[in-house]
């Protein structure tokens, strides 16, 4: 599971707020731009800015650490096609051809036209793709048709991405549409109640088939699959033919199978990658996940990830494959993603003492005691910096990391939690606007946001990942929560992970344990977490559009569950001054019982598999928002100098060598122009085809 980081958002504007001083107005216009050895914030545009990350004691790795960082960083970035294709499959054409313009245009590039031009190309390497990043919907470009048809017939045809025998204007009559239409495509994934959501998602993981069908195969393939069955489908596309044969293409290696170009390069990576492992431990992982990848055999990744949880000694680690699966609406497919990493050692040893007590948190939670762990093994916890990012997880990026996804492995063998140091600290050293003095409460409420905001924002990060998504069980014989649950065991699992946060964070335990500074820092993370849940993070949406991404649902049904339940006793009020929405929570510890009460109540319907009850708490209470609120919410942003999402160019990491071809030094190129580094990856890694 990821963790999407709001959090880290909340500290940025912290630090900004403070830097305001006695002068709120102040913008980050009025003062000096940093040198550019020091700049963060690298681009701005749509809704996005563009950030950059460094990598803290590059220079004290070995360089056998440096030379398996490298070609593990070469297989994250080999995937990279196939998560735009997974997205859509016009994906990679409407890439390429932007690619194609932007390196041989032969018009003029300085109109109001191009310009927006570039900010759509922008968005689309951001998001990977043509619709938004998190809230699913397709985005349009500020141009006409017609200019966009110039481009393209003003651009070098060798370049254009164009199929035997087709033309220009071939490729702009079948691209128009998907660019252009808003009806075409609208929803990368649609998770309404009472559609079909197979048919009206755009993710390029089904075709010609419909929800029930797909329901009804993967079904069958469980009856028969015994104890511990795989994840059934991760790692292919379900098709049906004319004659009504449904038929899955397995994603794996080589000629002629799906994405087999793209895995290739993978496993070449990661088998140059395994003489440089630091243990056998680490080594008999990466092969298994070879012969995974090699095979598409879906009981050899569960094999990766039991060898892989069981590695907890080495310093430098990875993730890669079909791993998430909250862009698909039946939840069976997973994205392709990957993070190379190295540990941060003295913030992964304070920080260990979550995960050496979760036993602790376990038997003190409010989760039914039919559904908790008798004893909670495997569980580990490391704060990381990382190294390289590929597929789903750039140029946005997750904070926070819990896997493997399966629970009998989690239940049986463990799981590795990780927080992204530097890029928590690159969200920080950002800065942004003073949100928090614009949507607390009070005087007091900014203040506790000032001493407190930081420590917290980790705090429940770490509480999240380690304890939240490794608690609880099914009960015996009820299938995984994406079988039983379907499109609402994402954003459940987050709530479930969120509320395990926010029901310790007031613990005792935390400031005995040295882990928050004292009994009052948890108040700062429920001001937070509400004022995000329900006022906040609607900045991200429409007036009128409902919410769609799972980790804002999650956000929006703990906030609006609690607000409602504890409203009899006015444990959470909602004021309205001057036009402005605000939330005063005047019962801290009664706000804490509630929390613990849903969190009670989600497990039950994860342990049970209760689809009913799960359809309506997430309907219920975190799809649908005031198109009034959702207006005042952006209209009090729009003079903020912020934005919503950030991204990031990556550290270019350039292998030196002597004249036998041997690494004798990995250096690291700081990168700061995110469309040149958008354009080198597309030659350097763009190895697919348009159509897959």
């Amino acid at each position: 599971m990821k963790y999407a980081p709001l959090f880290t958002l909340f500290i940025a504007s912290l630090l900004a707020l403070a830097a305001c001083q006695s002068n709120a107005d102040k913008t980050a216009a009025n003062a000096s731009a940093p040198p550019a050895a020091e700049q963060v914030v690298l681009d701005t545009f749509a809704d996005l800015q563009i950030l950059r990350y460094e990598l803290p004691g590059w220079d004290q790795l070995t360089l056998r650490q440096k030379t398996f960082i490298y070609y593990l960083g070469e297989a994250a970035l080999a995937g990279r096609d196939i998560i735009y294709d997974q997205h859509c499959k016009h994906n990679l054409a409407v890439r390429k051809t932007i690619e194609a313009v932007f390196n041989t245009y032969k018009g003029d590039r300085s109109t109001a036209d191009w310009k927006n031009f570039a900010v759509y190309a922008k968005r689309v390497w951001f998001s990977n793709g043509i619709h938004h990043h998190y809230n699913e919907t397709k985005f349009l470009p500020a141009i006409s048709a017609e200019y966009f048809a110039g481009l393209v017939r003003n651009s070098d045809p060798a370049a254009l991405p164009l199929q035997a025998g087709e033309t220009a204007d071939a490729l702009i009559a079948q691209l128009t549409p998907v660019i252009f239409d808003p009806n075409v495509l609208a929803k990368r994934t649609n998770k309404a109640e009472g559609v079909d959501v197979i048919k009206t998602s755009a993710v390029n993981f089904y075709e010609n088939i419909s929800a029930g069908q797909v329901d009804a195969f993967y079904k069958n393939m469980l009856k028969t699959a015994g104890e511990n069955a795989p994840s059934f489908g991760l790692n292919s596309k379900l098709v049906m033919d004319a004659n009504g044969n449904i038929t899955e293409r397995v994603w794996r290696a080589g000629a002629g199978n799906m994405y087999g170009a793209a895995i290739d390069r993978i496993v070449a990576n990661l088998e140059k990658a395994m003489p440089f492992a630091e243990n056998d431990q680490q080594k008999k992982a990466i092969g298994l996940l070879v012969e995974y990848y090699k095979t598409g055999d879906l009981r050899k990744f569960d094999a990766y990830n039991i060898a892989w949880v069981q590695d907890t000694s080495s310093t430098i680690d990875f993730i890669n494959g079909f791993i998430e699966v909250y862009h698909d609406p039946k939840g069976y497919k997973g994205d392709f993603e990957a993070v190379v990493q190295y540990n941060d050692p003295d913030a992964t040893k304070k920080m260990a003492i979550v995960s050496q007590h979760a036993q602790y948190f376990e038997d003190n939670s409010t989760i039914p005691a039919a559904y908790k762990r008798d004893t909670v093994t495997g569980v580990s916890y490391r704060v990381i910096n990382v190294a390289m990012e590929g597929g789903d997880c750039a140029p946005s990026t997750p904070i926070g990391i819990n896997l493997p996804n399966s629970n009998w492995i989690r239940d049986d063998y463990g799981s590795k939690s990780i927080s992204l140091s530097n890029i928590e600290n690159a969200y920080a050293k950002a800065g942004g606007a003073a949100a928090v003095a614009e949507f607390a409460n009070d005087p007091g409420e900014i203040e506790l946001a000032k001493k407190y905001g930081e420590a917290c924002g980790k705090m429940h990060t770490a509480l999240h990942e380690v304890i939240g998504h490794a608690s609880g069980h099914l009960k015996p014989d009820v299938a995984e929560p994406h079988v039983t649950l379907k499109q609402y065991a994402s954003t459940l699992e987050e709530a479930r992970a969120d509320l395990v946060a926010l029901y310790f964070m007031p613990d005792p335990k935390l400031v005995e344990w040295g882990l928050l500074p004292d009994a009052n820092a948890y108040k700062a993370e429920y001001d937070n977490y509400l004022r995000n849940g329900m006022l906040q993070q609607l900045r991200r949406i429409q007036p009128g559009n409902d919410i769609e991404e799972d980790h804002m649902r999650n956000r929006l049904l703990v906030a609006s569950w609690a607000f409602e339940k504890g409203k009899a006793e006015n444990v959470v009020v909602k004021e309205v001054r001057n036009g402005k929405t605000y939330l005063d929570i005047r019962d801290y510890g009664k706000l804490r019982d509630l929390f613990g009460q849903l969190l009670a109540e989600i497990q039950r319907i994860k342990s049970e598999g209760d689809f009913a009850a799960a359809s309506k708490l997430v309907e219920d209470y975190g799809v649908k928002v005031p198109a009034e609120l959702v207006r005042e919410v952006k209209s009090r942003y729009s003079a903020l100098p912020t934005k919503p999402y950030s991204g990031f160019v990556q550290p270019r990491l350039v292998p030196v060598t002597d004249a036998q071809g041997n690494i004798t030094d990995v250096k690291v190129e700081i990168e700061t122009d995110f469309v040149q580094q958008m354009l080198r990856y597309g030659k350097e890694y763009g190895v697919l085809p348009v159509r897959n």
